[in-house]
């Protein structure tokens, strides 16, 4: 939690900063169409943490949103009867992309960089394939109730974005966080441990592919169908993570800081759209949070990286 402070206090300007441009911000239905909009980018980034705190990266995430969103378009075509195969089908979709991202990773040793920028590639051009870059089919109702429909007065996507926060801090408080960080922090260390990394590995790939489809049913539900649905997003959740203070290179980081990131950047950029600044320098702002934080990540302190007498004596 302490890890999650500096970002929670960021965020709470920019929410206070927002409510004065925008009092019905401060409205329950203001606050909930805002968490709304910043669900599918929170639960990419709770996906992405897993994978970047291992000590990799995930740049796939993007093109599997677009792809869960056309596939289940051209699936359900507006029949009803479809929609819940075809969320199961989604969600396996996701798992097997991230599944394929792990084991070329860990098994073949292929850097996650360039695998993953393949495989985003490869999903690209699959969709581009097979839509001709205009999107075929129609969602049924039942499948975009889970972006516009809510129980009551709670959209459904808020629901689901705290079903998915609490299992992801549940998760990272579990051995499996513990070994997950280890492996991260330092994998040579971990194996030899004990630590089954390539397992660790393959599992938070998996997880980052669950959370891709996850977000893709929310935003085809809320953004309907599009072949530009999820582009970019990759982006996003990356600077999102940092943001909430997470190493890039691995070891260190909150998973509750990264969603805070998540929404922290939502906020900047609604604050951004509501002072009529332009939609365009959203990118730069992502370079420089990323920028800025490998830089802050790189510096090491001199009272850090000189060793205290008595390690001195212990190396010796």
């Amino acid at each position: 939690m302490k890890r999650a402070l500096p970002i929670l206090a960021v965020l709470v300007v920019l929410l206070a900063a927002i409510a004065i441009a925008n009092p019905y911000f401060l409205e329950p239905a203001g606050f909930l169409a805002f968490l709304k909009r910043a669900a599918p980018l929170v639960i990419l980034a709770a996906g992405q943490y897993f994978v970047i705190v291992s000590g990799e990266f995930d740049l796939s995430v993007g093109s599997l949103v677009t792809a869960e969103v056309v596939i289940a378009a051209r699936l359900i075509d507006g029949d009803e009867s479809a929609t819940w195969p075809v969320l199961a089908l989604l969600i396996v979709v996701g798992l097997l992309v991230g599944l394929v991202n792990g084991v070329v990773t860990t098994k073949l040793r292929v850097p996650s960089f360039i695998v993953t920028l393949g495989m985003l590639l490869v999903l690209s051009g699959a969709v581009f394939l097979w839509t001709g870059g205009a999107p075929r089919g129609a969602l049924s109702e039942g499948f975009r109730v889970f972006g516009r429909g809510g129980l009551g007065p709670l959209p459904w996507s808020v629901l689901i974005l705290l079903a998915a926060g609490a299992a992801a801090i549940w998760l990272m408080r579990a051995d499996f966080g513990r070994t997950l960080i280890a492996t991260g922090d330092n994998e040579r260390a971990a194996a030899l441990s004990g630590v089954r990394v390539d397992r660790a590995k393959i599992f938070a790939f998996m997880l980052s592919g669950l959370s891709a489809a996850v977000a893709g049913i929310l935003l085809g539900g809320f953004a309907g169908v599009s072949a530009q649905v999820g582009q970019g997003l990759e982006f996003f959740a990356i600077t999102a993570v940092v943001l909430g203070g997470v190493v890039l290179g691995g070891g260190r980081g909150s998973v509750l800081a990264a969603m805070a990131g998540a929404v922290t950047l939502e906020a900047l950029f609604t604050l951004l759209n509501l002072y009529g600044i332009s939609g365009a320098l959203e990118f730069t702002v992502q370079g420089v949070i990323i920028i800025a934080a490998v830089a802050a990540g790189a510096i090491r302190l001199p009272w850090k990286s000189t060793p205290r007498r008595g390690d001195a004596h212990a190396a010796s």
